[in-house]
């Protein structure tokens, strides 16, 4: 595979550990690294346009990695954040100013805010700056929250939400208006091209893939036959919106739009 494959690919979820910055340890676990020039060289042969950096249960508040990878990185790269509910103002419009686009709740690891914030602090960072919410956790525990998330601005949902018991749940959130990442295939425990089909065709503009790169603590990591299959399994109109213009569109900056 050349540099100049015709798949475009906008990245939707990445990580990237950059041991100069703060590293906490989940559940006694601490990654090894895997800086911006790793990422790009893992991804050497792809069309790679754009991408989102998206922090790990291990960085939880900290900031300072991601204003240095999205320099590093480049135009066409944003991030998805952790922050604390009483984050001030000014600190959100900061972030929106370098390319954070959506605070995380990472249920399934720990290491951000609780859920119990979840409301109030959605709703509050899509006034300010348009950012939606990005939820870290298996579907079938989000069955009895699905008016809450509907009821929201904007949400996503990681990692085709995780388990076979919760894609009934997520189909009903997708066919709602809820974007889902298509990542992280090796953490799942369901056939994967299904799945990714019923998706988008309850809704063609709700699935985004993403590498997950460097996959820690998947029980398989990321493969190229991963993005593969994507392109395989959907027809090439909808693969290149699932590859890409899915994700530019979501990641767009809402609140300068509204403003202009």
């Amino acid at each position: 595979m050349s540099q100049t494959s015709p798949i475009a690919l906008f990245d939707a979820h990445l990580h990237i550990i950059d041991p100069w910055y703060p590293l906490v340890p989940n559940h006694g676990y601490l990654p090894p690294p895997f800086t911006v020039a790793d990422y790009l060289n893992r991804l050497k042969d792809w069309r790679l346009v754009g991408g989102v950096v998206v922090s790990g249960s291990f960085q939880a508040f900290d900031q300072g990695y991601l204003y240095d990878a999205l320099r590093r990185l480049g135009p066409g790269f944003v991030a998805v954040t952790q922050l604390p509910a009483d984050v001030d103002d000014d600190q959100v419009l900061e972030l929106d100013r370098i390319g954070v686009r959506a605070v995380r709740f990472n249920v399934q690891r720990g290491g951000s805010e609780s859920l119990a914030q979840l409301e109030r602090l959605a709703h509050r960072v899509h006034a300010l700056a348009g950012w939606h919410v990005e939820l870290y956790a298996d579907a079938a525990s989000l069955a009895d929250m699905e008016d809450r998330l509907c009821s929201l601005p904007a949400v996503s949902v990681d990692h085709l939400g995780l388990s076979a018991e919760g894609l009934p749940t997520l189909l009903r959130l997708v066919e709602r208006g809820v974007r889902v990442k298509a990542t992280g295939f090796g953490r799942v425990d369901f056939d994967v091209r299904a799945a990714l089909r019923d998706l988008c065709s309850a809704n063609p503009d709700g699935v985004m893939f993403g590498t997950d790169l460097p996959s820690t603590r998947a029980p398989r990591p990321y493969s190229d036959d991963d993005l593969l299959l994507v392109a395989e399994s959907l027809g090439e109109r909808q693969a290149l919106k699932v590859l890409c213009t899915n994700s530019v569109d979501w990641y767009r900056p809402r609140r300068r739009e509204r403003r202009s």
